[in-house]
């Protein structure tokens, strides 16, 4: 072979190119350069947005599986929440029947015991219902918002209560919202009767507007933990046998004549959205004796007007 025709070129493992650290920076440049301007000038937003929309078939398509089984597993799982909770509001309900057919037998036997000892029947209080609209920005006071006022018939001292028992009184009424005041205010206080033992008391509010405190109870006076306190009806405000608070803590101190009995309200301020605001008890009385009055004085006229026909009639035969 002539020494002419060998090929005299390095293979290519020899062959030497670019070094890589160049390619490396000189990529690295271009990837900052591109982030920059894609960053100030949004150079790759078109390209993004059209990648994008001729993907999202695709993804639609490969995500339809998980779709399926979340959807089938949240089926599977509100079935069972649906199932439980009407398994509850019929328990609820029952009770609820049990309660108002107790309560229904309960007033009755008071009408007729009532009606046997000749006293006047219970006073029915007037309710209208409100929402909570938000709490005021006083850090140093309790105090909610409702969307009642004057306008609707809502009158100051008027009391709040829910579906628990009683959440405090109307202080401040204004033409289309009114401030309730709550019990555990510092400020606030509400005659009360122990249901146990028929003692009654005065609950206030406690100075960090957390819980309730039962004042001037002798140290030895017969309450215990547990004990439910509900309106007693003495203060001409609220009416008697709303529940309002039970019970949590008794401190029997050697050093005082007083007990420290802390409570805890039955209707949970925090949590009350929907209130239903009542009638003063002192107004419903007034209309309720101003009501008594005024049948008095028509059937004094009915009976009056009687006797003088039945004379004039008598009148009139003796004529004759």
């Amino acid at each position: 072979m002539a020494l002419g025709t060998l090929d005299r070129s390095p293979p290519p493992f020899f062959r030497q190119g670019t070094p890589a650290l160049t390619k490396l920076v000189l990529c690295a440049a271009l990837a900052v350069f591109l982030m920059v301007a894609d960053a100030r000038f949004k150079i790759t937003m078109p390209l993004r947005s059209t990648l994008a929309l001729a993907l999202h078939p695709l993804q639609r398509l490969l995500l339809t599986p998980v779709d399926a089984w979340e959807t089938w597993g949240d089926y599977l799982r509100g079935t069972e929440r649906a199932m439980a909770a009407e398994d509850q509001a019929r328990r609820q309900l029952v009770q609820q029947a049990e309660k108002l057919s107790r309560a229904a037998e309960l007033q009755a036997e008071n009408q007729r015991l009532r009606a046997l000892l000749e006293l006047r029947p219970a006073t029915q209080v007037g309710s209208l219902a409100a929402e909570v609209l938000y709490e005021t920005a006083d850090p140093f006071s309790r105090r909610v918002v409702i969307d009642r006022g004057s306008k609707h018939g809502v009158l100051a001292g008027a009391p709040v209560i829910n579906d628990a028992g009683v959440l405090g009184q109307v202080t401040r009424v204004y033409l289309l919202s009114a401030e309730v005041t709550l019990l555990t205010d510092k400020d606030a206080a509400i005659p009360v009767l122990n249901a146990r033992t028929q003692q009654r008391g005065a609950a206030f509010g406690s100075s960090d507007s957390s819980n309730m405190e039962l004042r001037f109870m002798a140290a030895n006076a017969d309450i215990k933990i547990g004990d439910v306190l509900s309106t007693s009806g003495m203060d001409g405000i609220y009416p008697p046998g709303l529940p309002v608070a039970r019970v949590v803590a008794v401190d029997r101190r050697s050093d005082t004549s007083f007990a420290r009995i802390s409570l805890q309200p039955v209707a949970q301020p925090d949590s009350a959205r929907h209130v239903l605001v009542l009638a003063p008890l002192a107004e419903q009385q007034s209309a309720r004796a101003e009501a008594d009055a005024a049948a008095a004085e028509q059937a004094a006229l009915k009976a009056e007007r009687k006797a003088q026909s039945h004379a004039n009639m008598r009148s009139k035969g003796q004529t004759r």
